[in-house]
């Protein structure tokens, strides 16, 4: 694999949320992680549903509008909390947050990606539920 391609792909590693890549070529493979001193998050194992919330009255209904920053997922994935089923969440209902702080991870194509606030504020809501899909830009946070 040419080296000008592994430069490109750290480049846009370092671009991106995206914290391990694996590419192959023919026989020829690359896995580009990134070190930044966060923790490699293993996969939580299965909880029930009721240990997963932290209330039911955190979590809006359907029909409930959003009041303040949404922030949506950007990739399709599995949503977690934390960094490991062991670890506290990254943050919870009423925590104030600066941009950039970790709000949850999105495990896509066995890749973890955590997901950044995109502005300081109070988390209002949470709008998932530990450890279940997300779609595209489906709102996982309301910040005010």
């Amino acid at each position: 694999m040419d080296i000008r391609k592994v430069k490109k792909l750290i480049e846009m590693m370092e671009e991106s949320d995206i914290g391990e890549i694996e590419i192959k070529e023919g026989e020829d493979s690359v896995r580009i992680s990134r070190g930044g001193g966060l923790p490699n998050p293993k996969l939580p194992e299965h909880k029930p549903i009721d240990d997963r919330l932290e209330s039911s009255a955190d979590m809006p209904s359907v029909g409930d509008p959003l009041v303040g920053h949404v922030v949506g997922a950007p990739m399709v994935g599995t949503f977690y909390r934390a960094a490991s089923p062991s670890s506290p969440p990254f943050v919870a209902a009423g925590d104030e947050v600066k941009k950039g702080d970790t709000l949850c991870i999105i495990e896509s194509m066995k890749m973890m990606n955590y997901i950044k606030a995109e502005q300081a504020g109070k988390i209002e809501a949470i709008l998932v539920v530990n450890e279940e899909p997300v779609e595209f830009d489906q709102p996982l946070f309301t910040i005010s």
